[in-house]
């Protein structure tokens, strides 16, 4: 099957997923996540880049990134997954032993109304949905912790959303998210498709011409 374009367009937002090869574990201790955390923070600065939320888990991370210019998403992805993964070779004294990742970084075009919020719970809530935490915001990996733990420094590394936070989200945050949404969402990341209404979904995939495949992927079976 051939790849579906990859949208790289400014102004537009983005769910970004990336695993490691075979599926095997990028972050094996605290030091690991840090290590990694240290390096997006970086790839933040270096490239401009807006996060507007963010996970990492163990064998994989999502990010929610808003690039501001046209060609920036690919140029930041790049650079931060290549530096990892040149950066743990390094470190591990592994160099020459084979890649980190499973290869290209998968992206889909979030369409900017609540369907962002959908996305954000979507990763936010990851480590609770695989237990690796009781509560969202306790998993010191993500947007989750940072919004209600971190300090101002920290909390720095979240870009303004463009569309406002419920205000009891702390409890929104921890609300298991309703069946069809995590379908619709898995679906959009299983066949690349842009996440949205319907019509919008369906726009994008003729404006960007995505493959023919993913017109209608949003539409519940009837």
């Amino acid at each position: 099957m051939p790849r579906v374009a990859r949208v790289d367009v400014g102004d537009t937002i983005y769910h970004v997923i990336n695993r490691a090869v075979g599926r095997f574990r990028i972050f094996d201790s605290e030091a690991d996540y840090a290590f990694f955390h240290t390096i997006l923070e970086e790839a933040v600065t270096r490239f401009d880049m807006r996060i507007l939320s963010y996970v990492l888990m163990p064998n994989h991370w999502h990010l929610q990134l808003y690039p501001k210019r046209d060609g920036d998403l690919g140029l930041f992805m790049h650079w931060l997954t290549n530096a990892h993964t040149r950066r743990v070779h390094s470190k591990t004294q592994t160099i020459g032993t084979g890649p980190l990742y499973q290869g290209r970084y998968k992206s889909f075009i979030i369409q900017d109304d609540t369907h962002v919020l959908t996305v954000l719970k979507y990763i936010e809530r990851n480590p609770a949905r695989a237990r690796l935490s009781h509560r969202a915001e306790d998993w010191r990996w993500g947007s989750a912790w940072t919004r209600i733990h971190g300090s101002e420094q920290e909390k720095k590394l979240l870009a303004p959303l463009p569309i406002e936070l419920p205000t009891s989200y702390v409890e929104w945050i921890n609300t298991p998210e309703l069946p069809e949404h995590l379908k619709l969402l898995r679906t959009s990341v299983n066949k690349g498709a842009p996440f949205g209404q319907q019509t919008w979904v369906d726009t994008m995939v003729g404006t960007y011409n995505l493959s023919s495949t993913l017109k209608g992927v949003g539409r519940p079976k009837k």
